[in-house]
């Protein structure tokens, strides 16, 4: 309450009435003024933030952080050798279960390479880095993905056929699981996105079992 306002206070009672005409104005012009500053009192998180500023952009979608960015980049490339080595397999597999596996890993992993995709644009983030420069080195390599097939095992694989296609694919294809498994562990333990989060968990239950299955086959073999 102002100082004048106060002293109005103390006047006579025939001055309430023009006293409350003014106070209303000025509570008026206040209620006006104060649009402007009720415009940046909401102040949320940077998440909530983002989301708003992307129409169609879930707050889930918008919290994100560098292993969940990590996780999306490096799994993008592991998934698409994933379908090159299935792509071998036409005209040189010859087992029924291991074409039938071949099959369900196209059918998983294709789809996850476009969702990730998506995640790394809707981030502002790019779907390849300069710091993986190819994907053609065993085990971490300078790829620094676990699982990565070389060069020389990819031709390896490219001149076999039939039982011992099977048997090259499904080791191969087991290391290279095991790999994407520990980078989904990873993702699991450092990651903030939830999305990202719930692949990981997808990508650990499915590929142990498929880990399982190509054990079981390749005993068999």
């Amino acid at each position: 309450m102002t100082q004048r306002t106060r002293a109005h206070y103390r006047k006579p009672a025939r001055r309430f009435t023009a006293v409350g005409v003014v106070a209303a104005g000025a509570l008026l012009l206040a209620a006006c003024g104060n649009d402007d500053d009720m415009s940046g009192m909401d102040h949320g998180s940077e998440a909530s933030a983002s989301a708003t500023a992307e129409p169609g952009t879930s707050a889930a979608a918008a919290d994100f952080n560098d292993a969940d960015v990590a996780f999306a980049q490096m799994m993008i490339p592991h998934h698409q050798q994933a379908l090159e080595m299935a792509k071998l397999a036409d005209g040189r597999a010859s087992d029924s279960e291991i074409k039938e596996l071949i099959a369900q890993i196209e059918k998983a992993q294709d789809p996850e390479i476009k969702t990730m995709q998506g995640w790394l644009t809707s981030w502002g983030k790019p779907t390849k880095t300069e710091s993986m420069p190819g994907m053609d080195h065993s085990g971490h390599g300078d790829s620094g993905m676990d699982g990565m097939m070389s060069d020389e095992d990819m031709k390896e694989l490219e001149a076999a056929k039939g039982t011992e296609f099977d048997k090259m694919f499904a080791q191969m294809m087991i290391d290279h699981h095991n790999g994407a498994i520990s980078m989904a562990e990873d993702e699991q333990k450092n990651g903030s996105n939830a999305d990202a989060k719930k692949m990981a968990a997808a990508i650990i239950e499915g590929q142990s079992a498929e880990v399982k299955q190509l054990q079981s086959i390749l005993e068999r073999l």
